[in-house]
């Protein structure tokens, strides 16, 4: 599956958008989208370009784009995520226009010049989520399989085996803890 630079791009933004919520009921779980000044790092962190001056309401819409984003991850079926996300582009007012800046080639954005950065998400981001369902791959938008974390993750590789958010972190910690208990068994 060919997935151009600036979807590859919304893509991450959505995921980092997901994981900065507090994940479900476990103990200890944080929202790191409290306040503008992590508005900003997120919006830095992934290089959203045209973004004015952020405000309160800013960060208000992003939080609610986030939970609308969240619930197309958690579509049971193609036919709810697409409505999910016609929902989405439709309210972010989307309008498609080919652009060259900041160094990158052509590519398409699809928010209307002077959008807020929370219909600048929902349009860029939504139409990277709706070009997954149209190719029939929506089963690669994912949570971590470890039991200690429920972060959101794209599964690009190739034969859509990915399981873990960061095969650094998470995938070792389990593969570490299961070498040591195969290890204990076997010293019984």
């Amino acid at each position: 599956m060919m997935i151009t630079h600036d979807t590859r791009c919304a893509l991450n933004a959505v995921v980092d958008l997901l994981n900065t919520a507090p994940e479900g009921d476990a103990p200890g779980a944080t929202d790191s989208l409290t306040d503008l000044a992590a508005l900003q790092a997120f919006v830095t962190r992934n290089a959203i370009s045209d973004v004015g001056t952020l405000g309160d309401r800013d960060l208000a819409s992003v939080r609610a784009v986030r939970a609308r984003f969240a619930d197309v991850f958690a579509a049971p079926d193609d036919r709810t995520a697409a409505e999910r996300l016609n929902d989405l582009v439709a309210a972010a007012g989307t309008t498609p226009r080919l652009t060259d800046h900041d160094g990158y080639d052509w590519h398409v954005h699809y928010f209307a010049p002077g959008a807020s950065v929370a219909e600048h998400l929902a349009a860029d981001g939504g139409m990277a989520l709706a070009f997954l369902v149209v190719a029939g791959e929506r089963e690669r938008l994912r949570h971590c399989e470890a039991p200690d974390c429920r972060f959101a993750f794209v599964d690009l590789s190739r034969n859509r085996s990915r399981r873990y958010c960061d095969s650094r972190t998470c995938g070792n910690r389990l593969h570490v803890a299961a070498y040591r208990a195969r290890r204990r068994e076997a010293t019984r």
